[in-house]
């Protein structure tokens, strides 16, 4: 009996060690210098529904690009995303400054995440409480991508079958969790009477340890993120279906064109 047991600790702990290495991140290689960019970006229900209007602009400095996502909502709400990361040879995160604020989201927060000091300050507010600050030192690792996902989808050859990057959830008390981009192939898209091709992408959350054993038993697995991006010499972003933030609803991110003032 003894030896049973010990036999299906051994077997227990070689699944988890073969897990962990099947999900050894990686830093996503530079296919393309980034370079100045403003975009507009519209989020909406799956339905069709209206949320918000956003922008995202991107300014680079030689290596050091800065990287500026935000969405104003309907109801006022506001998700402001400012990330500046390093693109010599492969992409790295330096910081990212993270609010969400407004009735859109469950809990109100402000994320500031310090890369290369290995430092992570959230404010947050309970209902009805003062606002809490948590400042934590957390050994980051290097394939970071908190507010780099659209930059780091166009980078990724269609061919590789999985790539792994690591995510900080943006919770009261962080977490790193792994982001699982799966290549499912080519699709069509048009634009007016022009067609194209774009690469669709799922994005699996996967969370470790005994939380992440349990997470998909008690309803707290995050559900996958769809991506595509237009295929070509130029990749760029077309759509993301999944939750804007964690634990939120699933919606739709997609391109938008500016209408003229009358």
């Amino acid at each position: 009996m003894v030896e049973r047991v010990r036999f299906r600790l051994l077997a227990l702990a070689c699944a988890t060690l073969l897990a962990a290495s099947a999900l050894s991140a990686e830093r996503v290689p530079v296919r393309h210098k980034e370079g100045l960019m403003h975009g507009f970006l519209a989020l909406r229900t799956l339905e069709g529904k209206s949320l918000a209007d956003g922008e995202m602009t991107q300014i680079a400095e030689g290596d050091r690009v800065t990287s500026h996502l935000v969405f104003r909502f309907k109801d006022g709400s506001l998700y402001d995303d400012k990330a500046i990361f390093s693109q010599g040879g492969s992409f790295r995160l330096l910081s990212d400054h993270l609010i969400e604020r407004g009735p859109s989201f469950k809990q109100p927060m402000e994320t500031s995440i310090d890369a290369s000091a290995d430092t992570i300050t959230v404010h947050y507010k309970d209902r009805g409480e003062e606002e809490k600050v948590i400042k934590r030192q957390l050994k980051l690792p290097p394939d970071l991508a908190n507010g780099m996902l659209f930059t780091l989808v166009k980078h990724i050859q269609p061919n590789v079958p999985q790539t792994t990057v690591s995510l900080l959830a943006t919770t009261p008390k962080p977490r790193l969790v792994k982001l699982v981009i799966l290549p499912q192939g080519e699709e069509s898209l048009s634009s007016g009477s022009t067609e194209h091709k774009a690469m669709h992408y799922v994005v699996k959350v996967k969370i470790g340890g005994v939380a992440g054993l349990v997470a998909p038993l008690v309803g707290k697995q995050p559900p996958d993120m769809q991506v595509w991006v237009l295929s070509g010499e130029a990749p760029a972003f077309v759509k993301l279906e999944g939750p804007l933030y964690n634990g939120g609803p699933i919606w739709r991110i997609q391109l938008a064109a500016p209408a003229t003032i009358p």
